[in-house]
C-alpha cells in the first residue's frame, strides 16, 4: 500500500513539472523577435512596457507663438520682401514701405503710368533681385489705365536715395478686367522670374495660349523668354488658372500656387511646366482628361480666398483673405488646419529662420479695419 501511494505522488510531481514547462514554452512562443508581446495580456498585475517607449515618436505639428505687431497703419499692403532684417512692403495705392529696427518709412515709387484704382488693382507683386544689395534692383507687378481699359505690366524698379524709379518694362499689356489681376511675383530656384496672372474676368482667356491672362508666366530677369519654356516663343509656363495669387517652392524645387475659386473651390496646385489646370472647364475636385486637379481645395462649401504662400518643412502655409486665417497644409498627409485666425483678412506671408511674418488686409474695402490697421505681424514657429 505504501509503495502505491509513493508511486502516485511521484507521477503527480512529474505531471506538474511537465505542465509548468509547457506554459513557459507557450509564453516564449508568444514573444516576437523584438522582445514585445505579440498579444495584449489580460493580466493587470504584470508591468507591461509602454508601447511608445521603443517606437519612433510621431512627427509633431509645429507650435506657433502669439503674433506680435511689427508695424501698423499700413495702406492696403500686398507683398512682403525681407533682406538683412529689413522689410519692404508694397501698398496698392503705389507706395513701398520700408521697415527696419521698428522704424517705418513710406517710400515714393515713380512709375511711368500711375497705378489704377479699379478694384483689386494697384501696386501688387514685388520681389527683390537676388543681387539687390549690389544693384538696388527690384521687380514689380502693377495695374495701370490704358486707352481701352486697365492693363497689368511687370517693370524693374531702381532704389536711389529712398525713391524707387521705374527703369524698364519687362512685360506689358497683361489683360486686366475690373477684377482678377493675379499679381504675384517670385524668383524661382532657377533664378528666373515668375508671375501669376488672373483671367481678367473673361474665363475663356485662361484656356487661350495666345493670351497672357489666367496663366503662370516665366521670364528671364531681362524680360526675354527663356529658351526652355514649355511653349515656343511664349512666356506661358502653365495655364487654365482663374486668379492665382501665391507662389512658393519646396526645398526640393517643387512649385506650388494658390488660386481663387469662383464662389468656393479655392485651390492649392502643384505646378508643372506646360500643364493645364482646368479653369473654366473644371474647378475644385472635378476631373477632365488632360487637366490637373488640385492638391488641396477648400471644397464647395467653404471659401479661403487664398493669396500669398510659403513653404516650410513639408508644409505649405497660405494666407486667407475671406477665410481670415493662415492655413497649414501638410503635403504628405493631406492634413490641414488653421494656425492663425482672428486678425481679419490676411494677404501675404513669409517664413524666414523659423519666423513667420504676415500682413493683414482689412483696409482693402472688403474687411473690417480696426484701430491702426493694416499691420505687419511676426510669430515664431517651433518644429
Amino acid at each position: 500500500m505504501y509503495q502505491k501511494i509513493t508511486l502516485l505522488v511521484a507521477l503527480f510531481i512529474l505531471l506538474v513539472g511537465c505542465t509548468e514547462n509547457n506554459e513557459q514554452d507557450t509564453e516564449r512562443d508568444s514573444i516576437d523577435n523584438n522582445g514585445e508581446s505579440s498579444e495584449e495580456s489580460d493580466q493587470t498585475d504584470v508591468d507591461e512596457p509602454d508601447p511608445t517607449e521603443d517606437d519612433e515618436p510621431d512627427e509633431q505639428e509645429p507650435v506657433f507663438s502669439e503674433p506680435e505687431v511689427i508695424a501698423e497703419n499700413l495702406e492696403i499692403p500686398w507683398a512682403i520682401e525681407i533682406i538683412d532684417n529689413t522689410f519692404y512692403l508694397t501698398e496698392r495705392p503705389g507706395y513701398i514701405t520700408r521697415i527696419e529696427d521698428g522704424e517705418t518709412v513710406r517710400q515714393t515709387v515713380e512709375l511711368n503710368e500711375a497705378v489704377s484704382t479699379v478694384p483689386e488693382a494697384g501696386l501688387l507683386g514685388f520681389v527683390l533681385d537676388p543681387d539687390f544689395l549690389e544693384n538696388s534692383t527690384a521687380y514689380a507687378y502693377c495695374t495701370y489705365d490704358g486707352s481701352n481699359g486697365s492693363l497689368n505690366r511687370i517693370v524693374t524698379l531702381q532704389l536711389n536715395e529712398g525713391v524707387w524709379r521705374e527703369e524698364n518694362v519687362l512685360l506689358d499689356e497683361i489683360p486686366s478686367g475690373r477684377v482678377h489681376h493675379g499679381g504675384r511675383l517670385a524668383i524661382g530656384p532657377d533664378g528666373l522670374l515668375y508671375a501669376t496672372t488672373g483671367d481678367a474676368s473673361i474665363p475663356e482667356l485662361a484656356q487661350d495660349l495666345e493670351s497672357l491672362a489666367g496663366k503662370i508666366l516665366r521670364l528671364n530677369r531681362d524680360g526675354s523668354i527663356p529658351s526652355d519654356n514649355p511653349f515656343a516663343d511664349s512666356y506661358v509656363y502653365s495655364y487654365g488658372h482663374r486668379n492665382p495669387q501665391g507662389l512658393t517652392w519646396s526645398s526640393e524645387g517643387t512649385m506650388y500656387s494658390s488660386e481663387h475659386g469662383a464662389t468656393a473651390n479655392d485651390e492649392i496646385n502643384l505646378i508643372e511646366a506646360g500643364e493645364n489646370y482646368g479653369w473654366p472647364i473644371i474647378e475644385g475636385e472635378e476631373e477632365n482628361e488632360g487637366m490637373i486637379t488640385p492638391l488641396f481645395t477648400s471644397g464647395s462649401e467653404e471659401t479661403w480666398a487664398p493669396s500669398g504662400m510659403d513653404y516650410s518643412n513639408g508644409r505649405v502655409y497660405v494666407a486667407g483673405l475671406r477665410g481670415a486665417a493662415i492655413y497649414e497644409l501638410d503635403i504628405e498627409t493631406g492634413e490641414q488646419r488653421e494656425v492663425v485666425s482672428g486678425m481679419g483678412r490676411i494677404r501675404d506671408i513669409r517664413i524666414e529662420d523659423n519666423q513667420l511674418y504676415f500682413i493683414s488686409n482689412n483696409t482693402d474695402g472688403r474687411g473690417n479695419p480696426e484701430e491702426n490697421d493694416d499691420k505687419l505681424y511676426q510669430l515664431s514657429i517651433e518644429n
